[in-house]
């Protein structure tokens, strides 16, 4: 029987130095030459802009193809660019969730006075306790704008615009209430939050949130 011929063996012979496999490139994009290649070549210059005529020589555009001046132009109206969030809770429950939802803002870096909280049924416990001792000195403390203010829908009229306005329906929403609800989302600047009946919520704003 012949004997089998051997191919290349896979040991280097003694005193010579195994080669080092080279890396195998990997993809290149048309940008990127190949060493020792000039490459595609340079881009394509973009066609020259076109050059505005002087001003003594520029015709003047016909009074009809004229757009009206930038203050001139009518926006459409904007009632308010608050977001609005609703936050479903019974009417038992919803200043529980109004002040959690303060909780959550004062944690996520918003500052105190920068949250007012409206309620449609009767007065927070805070707003009661500062209202015993006396008006003036209640809001003297929302006139500050240092801290969270709490007061009822009805007196939504008297409050200024803050960032973030929350309502905690923990009473009927009847008319006054939806008016005030109207209110309050212009009163809000960036953020609208309401607790209570989703539906009647969502009847009152006039809006599916």
């Amino acid at each position: 029987m012949p004997e089998s011929v051997q191919g290349p063996r896979a040991t280097p012979a003694a005193g010579r130095t195994a080669p080092t496999p080279r890396p195998v490139p990997g993809p290149r994009s048309a940008a990127t030459p190949r060493p020792g290649h000039p490459g595609p070549g340079p881009a394509r210059p973009a066609p020259p802009a076109q050059r505005p005529l002087p001003t003594s020589t520029r015709p003047a555009a016909p009074a009809a193809a004229q757009a009206p001046a930038p203050a001139e132009r009518k926006r459409p109206e904007n009632r308010s660019a608050a977001q609005l969030q609703l936050i479903p809770a019974p009417a038992g429950g919803a200043l529980d969730a109004a002040d959690e939802a303060v909780d959550l803002l004062l944690d996520s870096g918003r500052a105190p006075g920068e949250i007012l909280v409206l309620t449609t049924g009767e007065n927070h416990p805070w707003a009661t306790h500062e209202l015993s001792f006396g008006e003036a000195a209640y809001w003297a403390q929302h006139d500050a704008g240092d801290d969270v203010f709490f007061a009822r829908t009805a007196t939504v009229d008297r409050c200024a615009s803050r960032p973030v306005v929350i309502v905690a329906a923990n009473g009927d929403i009847d008319d006054s209430a939806a008016r005030a609800l109207s209110v309050a989302r212009d009163r809000a600047g960036a953020l609208l939050i309401v607790c209570g009946d989703a539906q009647k919520i969502n009847s009152a704003l006039g809006a599916g949130v």
